[in-house]
């Protein structure tokens, strides 16, 4: 039986199997993010105006199994682009999935891609 906690994946480019076409540009805050739904997955989208990135990674938090990713805060520590998850302020690397302040395991990440003014997460299925 599947569980709710989805099991650790970093989708590379390199990997990508799938380009799924979330929204237009313009349905995306600047420097915060967006839930957006893959099958049963829900995605959490970033993008990250400051650094001129965008970022996409489970919406899930292993903390505590809310599905909240998608509304915490992005930033920076030391040179890593960062969300905080904003129920209990665990953050994970935006690049790796990596938690970066407890010993919670790291969270999936998928590659994003502009075209044509939409944005594309990669899948690997």
């Amino acid at each position: 039986m599947e569980t709710i906690l989805e099991k650790y994946t970093r989708v590379t480019e390199d990997k990508v199997k799938t380009w799924y076409k979330a929204a237009p540009v313009s349905a995306f805050p600047e420097n915060a993010g967006v839930c957006v739904k893959y099958g049963d997955k829900q995605i959490a989208v970033f993008n990250f105006s400051r650094k001129g990135k965008w970022y996409a990674c489970q919406n899930l938090c292993p903390h505590k199994l809310e599905m909240v990713l998608a509304r915490g805060l992005v930033g920076d520590e030391q040179g890593i682009p960062k969300v905080a998850c904003p129920l209990h302020k665990r953050t994970f690397s935006l690049e790796t999935g990596e938690n970066l302040n407890s010993d919670l395991p790291p969270i999936a990440t998928y590659p994003v891609r502009i075209e044509n003014g939409f944005v594309y997460i990669g899948f690997a299925e």
